[in-house]
């Protein structure tokens, strides 16, 4: 049981991490990495998903000049992060009933915090949910808890005895 779990993501990756208790003379508490979802759409590259790979230009026949069009590419990528999102806001609220954690802290660029916010609403409630704007996917284990401590957002790790 962990009375704390935490996601980090970003558009293309998601942890999600558990706040665990050492044993006795071991100092901690440590955090231990759950999960680590990929978002295989915003990975691909745009040649994969588009016949095109440059946007908005295109030349016209018989040698006229290039006009301009829109291929909705930003509505496609926000549509994927908001699936994505949906998909993080599953496996977070497996992994809260499962641990039966108490609070829930979430750290995410502006963009994606939006989405998990929708996503999550529905899926985790009745727990307390802290909130990072900043993206700290990249952040080894230690450094993410340490990070999140010095903001008062996680208990802070006690050194060994």
């Amino acid at each position: 049981m962990s009375k704390y779990c935490v996601v980090v993501a970003d558009g293309a990756r998601a942890r999600l991490f558990s706040l665990k208790e050492a044993a006795i003379g071991e100092g901690g508490p440590d955090l231990v990495e759950v999960s680590d979802l990929a978002n295989c759409e915003v990975e691909a590259a745009g040649k994969d998903i588009y016949s095109d790979v440059k946007s908005g230009r295109n030349a016209a026949p018989a040698g006229g000049g290039a006009h301009g069009y829109d291929d909705h590419r930003d509505r496609h990528i926000n549509e994927s992060e908001r699936r994505f999102a949906r998909q993080i806001a599953a496996e977070t609220a497996k992994a809260v009933t499962q641990q039966k954690s108490g609070c829930l802290v979430v750290a995410a660029d502006p963009h994606m915090l939006g989405y998990l916010r929708e996503a999550m609403s529905a899926n985790v409630g009745g727990i307390t949910v802290r909130e990072v704007v900043k993206d700290l996917t990249k952040l080894a284990p230690q450094e993410l808890h340490e990070y999140l401590a010095a903001d008062h957002m996680l208990p802070a790790r006690q050194p060994a005895l």
